[in-house]
């Protein structure tokens, strides 16, 4: 093998030159380097955020969701998709759930003002 800075003849194995001390490439194929492990952490944050603080867990997942694909090659995809649905269900019965007792309490304060029994406006 030949040095490609000087021209002289070195050792096969060389890493440097000995005659003028330029590295040389070496004919050796390099590992492959390991692929970086991408977490979405949206995606988790927003799962986990799902049981706790639906409202936050969905936007989370939501965007989680939006960059899974672009940024993380589709990592964590379905587990965004999950925290979505779980925080849509968990938003969509907390609104259900105080909107009923509100009405309620509406319809119990009415008649409580015009003295109708609340038996007839339920």
């Amino acid at each position: 093998m030949y040095c490609s800075n000087c021209g002289n003849e070195i050792h096969d194995n060389a890493v440097v030159c000995i005659h003028c001390g330029c590295a040389v490439k070496s004919n050796a194929p390099e590992a492959p380097a390991q692929p970086k492990q991408q977490y979405n952490a949206l995606a988790i944050v927003g799962f986990v955020m799902a049981f706790f603080m639906p409202l936050a867990g969905l936007i989370c997942s939501i965007i989680g969701y939006k960059r899974a694909d672009r940024d993380f090659g589709g990592a964590q995809k379905g587990l965004a998709l999950a925290g979505t649905i779980i925080s849509a269900i968990t938003v969509a019965v907390t609104t259900a759930i105080v909107l009923w007792i509100f009405i309620s309490w509406l319809i119990l304060w009415i008649a409580a003002i015009s003295a109708i029994p609340a038996a007839f406006l339920i």
